[in-house]
């Protein structure tokens, strides 16, 4: 769990320090790194959804870690490949038809939930999660209006697409 929260800290930190690159002089403050992340995502509905991102004080009491998947959501584009963390808010019925695979609803943002498609004919199945459990993730990431899913949680048998992963309970399943 320890190594989640530092692993998820270290993502934070990559990110908030790739933003910076593009400022003039590289001398961009803390503050000035943290104003230009989005705090709310208009819809298409013409309301705004929440999207604070989660400060090192609220990681410290939960694991959760939206990362790049906020602003990919408000732009409604998708991502080669993401990594975080999230609490488990649900887990659903396998999807059975063509490659089997394992779904799980991850709260990853304060109003931010992704689907996580499992492959489980090419990954073990994540055993025992439920819901109020902490899991982190590596996939690719496709943008839904729902809050997107996060799939290729494994790795590829060709090697042709970078390889995935979920964490729970101290357990790597790729």
């Amino acid at each position: 769990m320890k190594n989640v929260m530092k692993i998820s800290m270290l993502i934070l930190f990559l990110l908030l320090g790739l933003a910076a690159c593009g400022a003039p002089n590289n001398q961009t403050s803390q503050t000035d790194i943290t104003a230009s992340i989005p705090t709310s995502i208009p819809t298409s509905a013409g309301t705004k959804i929440d999207a604070t991102p989660i400060t090192s004080q609220k990681l410290a009491t939960s694991t959760m870690d939206a990362g790049a998947i906020i602003e990919a959501f408000g732009a409604h584009r998708n991502l080669p490949m993401v990594q975080g963390s999230g609490i488990v808010k649900k887990v659903l019925k396998d999807d059975t038809k063509g490659s089997k695979h394992q779904k799980i609803l991850l709260k990853v943002s304060d109003n931010i939930t992704i689907l996580i498609a499992h492959n489980i004919d090419l990954a073990p199945r994540v055993a025992d999660v439920k819901a109020g459990d902490a899991v982190a993730y590596k996939g690719e990431y496709i943008y839904t209006p729902k809050g997107g899913t996060v799939h290729w949680t494994h790795k590829d048998p060709r090697n042709h697409h970078e390889a995935g992963y979920l964490k729970h309970n101290g357990n790597t399943y790729e």
